[in-house]
């Protein structure tokens, strides 16, 4: 029976103090649920966003893994929407198809690229790699906020109740506990609400923070490695190879071999 009244006493409460709270802590509790608001949304959307992100992710890394060619999965058309590593992926190999149609190198009668368009594709790839970052961090700057700012704007409606409670008894010079029970029970509903607003907030920031910088980083790697395939498969390197191939004869033949 004590676990079911209590509840209910605790939305009487709150409902009372609602009922009994100055203007000033009436704004301050519509503010906080206004954040609140906000800060569900996001957390609603960041959370399916992520989940998709990282799902995506080992798909299409799985499906890289078994290519031999950077450039097999836009040939072969496959999608992998919402993986931030496949949106890197088709931003460097729109780069490097555009590279090889309008500034080919022919190699042995294949297309490659020189190292100045590489360095181009190279930069695309940076450049995408930071798009994808501030995609997955986009709407965490409300979660801060509500985390930070939460009881900080309930702790003010709070303050600003008891002062406008003590304010009331002063005038009417009749310090009781009646007189000041309505006062003190309004103010202290906005710290719980700021409370309520921060609580959730932190735990879903510190959980996405965390996943956001696994994406990240495994964004990280998946770039250099991919910039280091493109390098291997597609780069004209003659100048790099003549220069091993002479210094490998130079150092048989006994002779001394200069720095490359």
């Amino acid at each position: 029976m004590t676990i079911l009244i209590q509840p209910v006493l605790a939305a009487n409460a709150a409902v009372y103090a609602i009922d009994n709270a100055t203007i000033e802590g009436k704004v301050t509790v519509a503010a906080l649920f206004l954040l609140s608001m906000f800060s569900w949304s996001i957390i609603i959307t960041k959370f399916r966003q992520l989940m998709i992100a990282r799902r995506a992710a080992r798909r299409f890394l799985a499906a890289y893994g078994a290519t031999r060619d950077p450039l097999d999965i836009q040939r072969k058309g496959e999608n992998f929407a919402g993986a931030p590593a496949y949106e890197l992926y088709i931003r460097g190999a729109d780069e490097l198809a555009y590279q090889l149609k309008n500034n080919p190198v022919i190699v042995k009668g294949e297309r490659r690229i020189s190292k100045a368009s590489f360095d181009a594709v190279r930069v695309v790839l940076e450049e995408a790699a930071g798009n994808q970052a501030m995609v997955l961090e986009k709407g965490m700057i409300v979660l801060s906020t509500a985390v930070a700012g939460g009881p900080f704007i309930g702790l003010l409606g709070t303050v600003w109740g008891v002062m406008s409670t003590f304010a009331g008894i002063a005038e009417s010079k009749a310090a009781t506990l009646t007189a000041m029970a309505p006062g003190v029970a309004a103010a202290l509903v906005a710290t719980v609400t700021g409370l309520l607003v921060a609580i959730p907030a932190m735990f879903a920031y510190n959980f996405m923070v965390t996943t956001i910088r696994h994406i990240t980083q495994e964004l990280d790697g998946y770039a250099a490695r991919y910039a280091n395939q493109i390098e291997h498969a597609y780069v004209d390197n003659r100048d790099i190879e003549d220069k091993i191939t002479w210094a490998l004869t130079k150092t048989e033949m006994g002779e001394n071999t200069p720095a490359i």
